[in-house]
């Protein structure tokens, strides 16, 4: 499991570094407006979740692992942003 854990920090880390753009951003709630790295990732993580399922091959048996590393991903973003909403 430490390999799905790195996994999972790797992609969370790599999807806030993308920006979102303005227009992009009026269309979101506002935890999300005020936190659009964090909006970013979610939207990236469930397009790569996309991309996996979608593949052919299963990344050297790590398929697996990525998408519920991904998906665990997304779940703590949410409540991230749930948390800030409501404090």
């Amino acid at each position: 499991m430490p390999y799905a854990r790195r996994l999972r920090a790797a992609i969370v880390c790599l999807a806030l570094l993308a920006p979102v753009g303005g227009a992009a951003a009026q269309g979101l709630r506002p935890e999300e407006r005020e936190h659009p790295r964090i909006a970013a990732a979610i939207h990236q993580l469930e397009d790569a979740i996309h991309y996996m399922e979608a593949a052919p091959h299963d990344f050297g048996g790590h398929k697996a692992d990525a998408i519920r590393a991904s998906r665990a991903a997304i779940e703590q973003l949410r409540l991230a942003l749930a948390y800030r909403a409501h404090h």
